[in-house]
């Protein structure tokens, strides 16, 4: 009896398998055998940590490296950096137009331009990272130390993964700047695309549900809570709208409350301007201003019978936004 059942089981096996080899030949996008490599995931999201490690060097070296010199463990992780780095760009750069039909050795001589270019500019992502701390201190009076910030706050990391990603997008490196940013995403619930253009000082408090679309850019000293959207009026042209500006221009000193939206590509928040909570926004705003939805009437119910306290009067002409 239980050799039979198996036979039946590797029969429906062998089926299904049939079935399937058959659907897979319809011509469509999910059908498609790639005849080139693909990049490691894996190996993408360990760069991001080691590239972390070189960021924060004092605060995130590696366990097998501690015995080492700093100028060791810096070179250690350079080295392994620079060879997966070269490995995965020479994979996707077959994406590129102009690299399409190239031989390998071309691509791997390409691969290594843009990985020492792009590591040239890690000093000025240490920079903006160091900017980025000080302004979660200075914006977060829940805030204990720095290294509390460091440790653990998912918007300073989903901020520096997107300033990683965002050299190598505009190095013109495809595919792997989003893959780091969809990675950050999923562990943050912050969705930055690779093209986004972030200023000095820039602060994400709570950080989940945040939305920053491709061609959004950003001031100095810009502070935004949880749920924000800077998003495209519509995407409805999909592929025709490639390239164009779709998405807000945020200016300097702006702060941005909860589940605010601001969509558009024509869009500009002007200098130092607040936006409250949950405000739909799809037109520009005057440098200064205070934006605000009208406070919605609340009305409460109490048993009189059994002395419940009626609730204190809401100050709702003052209480504009609200500050989580």
């Amino acid at each position: 009896m239980q050799n039979l059942h198996t036979s039946n089981q590797e029969q429906r096996i062998t089926d299904l398998t049939d079935r399937l080899l058959q659907d897979m030949t319809k011509g469509r996008t999910i059908d498609a055998v790639m005849t080139f490599d693909h990049p490691n995931k894996d190996i993408v999201i360990d760069m991001i940590y080691k590239l972390r490690s070189i960021i924060f060097p004092g605060y995130f070296r590696s366990q097998p490296l501690r015995v080492y010199t700093m100028r060791n463990q810096i070179g250690m992780l350079l080295e392994d950096v620079i060879y997966n780095l070269i490995k995965e760009i020479s994979i996707v750069l077959v994406y590129t137009p102009e690299m399409k039909e190239a031989d390998q050795a071309a691509k791997t001589a390409k691969a290594e331009e843009i990985t020492f270019r792009f590591l040239e500019r890690i000093p000025a992502i240490r920079a903006l990272a160091e900017t980025d701390v000080q302004a979660a201190f200075d914006g977060d009076p829940a805030a204990f130390n720095n290294e509390e910030i460091i440790y653990s706050y998912p918007g300073l990391f989903a901020i520096l993964v997107s300033r990683i990603a965002h050299e190598l997008h505009l190095l013109g490196v495809p595919l792997i700047p989003r893959i780091m940013t969809e990675y950050a995403h999923s562990q943050t619930g912050i969705d930055i695309h690779p093209g986004a253009s972030l200023g000095k000082f820039f602060f994400i408090d709570h950080g989940t549900g945040i939305v920053i679309g491709e061609t959004t850019e950003i001031g100095d000293n810009v502070k935004v809570y949880q749920g924000v959207t800077l998003g495209a009026l519509s995407t409805r042209g999909g592929q025709s709208l490639k390239s164009k500006k779709r998405h807000p221009t945020i200016c300097d000193d702006v702060t941005i409350y909860a589940g605010a939206s601001i969509l558009g590509g024509n869009t500009v928040i002007g200098k130092g301007a607040v936006i409250g909570a949950n405000a739909f926004i799809t037109s520009s705003i005057p440098e200064g201003a205070k934006v605000s939805i009208k406070n919605q009437e609340l009305h409460y119910r109490y048993d009189e019978k059994q002395g419940a306290p009626k609730p204190a009067e809401l100050d709702t002409e003052n209480a504009w936004f609200y500050i989580i």
